[in-house]
């Protein structure tokens, strides 16, 4: 599996892991392929603290970090805006609707309420604080996962030696993210988890691979098994971005109620709402994705003012879930249509070696079909 991509990036797998837990990046890393830390929600001083670990976990082995700044987002034209400035936009109809919601479901109060500034840096000034964090610890990769990367950003990247790396939904963004300088696209189709578009990978990775030829693309949505990955590099990826298949493992970040309801969960268990933070992200489908998705509820508020309106109320379902049956009803996560082939918990290491045997697997499966298509013209010819 050693694409040209694998060899800028110094990974033996060109597998890259995006996560918002530090275990499983170490992980991901230290099985020879690239974990990358969603770094968007968390304040610098946290930041420092999370590559500090997994640089002492992984040596001199490769990581990456990924940014989440939006392309458009409330206070875009100030570079962004304070918290108290953001939180003064808020609507009255918003918090009294969260407020009944909260109530109907029984969900109780947080004992210890507290701001922790999450959220605080999806705009263009909170980026540069975390970017001087991110390459203070020397990542090989750092991504955007909303919209092309600030000048600044792949300027930092390149001149720390790191690979800069772009999502995107639709062919002609990734043609303008090449212009930026970015060098490596994630064509991130419909079925991923997250903030995603609307062409389904099977479509969309040829699609950008023809568009930015000789640029390297990695293909994300849907890919769980190896069997995936090989269709991905059949389809002219040089490796895959994977997100859902790390959430059911042991090191994930997701809590037992959430775990459970993703091993439970089937394809059609998700859906693509603006509920949770003011962009379409897909989620697992639950009372929240329902009750903000009905009729007669208002619509999510732009970015970043629909995570600070929720913020505190998905502390307070995420803490009373496992003890609270409203709050478990309300409780969901991010995640890829993918998530019905999630069926039981393994450790990150367990899910790298099966992805691996699998897709050895699936090409030597492949090998053997083309080997039986050619046997008749082959014997044709040695007769001849």
């Amino acid at each position: 599996m050693r694409t040209p991509l694998a060899r800028s990036l110094g990974v033996e797998f060109p597998i890259v892991a995006f996560s918002h837990c530090r275990d499983v990046v170490a992980a991901v890393s230290q099985a020879g392929g690239l974990g990358v830390l969603g770094a968007g929600a968390n304040p610098p001083d946290i930041l420092d603290l999370e590559l500090r670990w997994i640089r002492e976990r992984v040596g001199n082995r490769p990581f990456g970090v990924d940014f989440l700044i939006p392309n458009r987002y409330v206070g875009q034209d100030e570079g962004g805006l304070t918290r108290e400035r953001l939180r003064e936009r808020l609507s009255g109809e918003h918090e009294a609707f969260l407020d009944d919601l909260l109530r109907r479901y029984g969900v109780p109060p947080l004992v210890d309420a507290a701001d922790d500034g999450r959220h605080g840096n999806i705009s263009h000034k909170g980026a540069q604080e975390l970017l001087d964090v991110a390459m203070s610890h020397q990542p090989k990769l750092i991504a955007n996962a909303l919209g092309p990367p600030t000048p600044e950003m792949v300027t930092a990247a390149h001149e720390g030696g790191a690979l800069v790396a772009s999502l995107v939904g639709r062919p002609e963004h990734a043609t303008g993210q090449i212009e930026l300088g970015v060098d490596v696209i994630v064509a991130q189709g419909y079925e991923a988890g997250g903030h995603t578009g609307e062409i389904a990978s099977m479509v969309l990775t040829p699609a950008v691979v023809e568009a930015v030829s000789p640029t390297p693309v990695l293909a994300a949505g849907g890919i769980a098994t190896g069997r995936q990955i090989a269709a991905a590099l059949a389809l002219g990826a040089q490796g895959v971005w994977t997100g859902s298949v790390w959430l059911t493992t042991a090191e994930a970040e997701t809590s037992p109620t959430v775990r459970r309801k993703l091993l439970e969960a089937g394809v059609g268990d998700t859906v693509r709402s603006r509920c949770s933070t003011g962009k379409p992200a897909r989620q697992l489908r639950t009372a929240w994705t329902e009750e903000w998705d009905a009729p007669t509820s208002p619509d999510p508020l732009p970015m970043p003012l629909q995570l600070i309106l929720t913020a505190e109320a998905k502390q307070r379902i995420d803490r009373a879930a496992a003890a609270h049956p409203g709050a478990a009803e309300l409780a969901t996560y991010y995640v890829g249509q993918v998530v019905g082939l999630l069926k039981r918990e393994q450790t990150t290491k367990q899910v790298m070696q099966r992805l691996i045997e699998e897709y050895i697997e699936a090409v030597g499966q492949l090998a053997g079909t083309l080997e039986q298509a050619w046997d008749p013209m082959i014997e044709g010819v040695r007769k001849s």
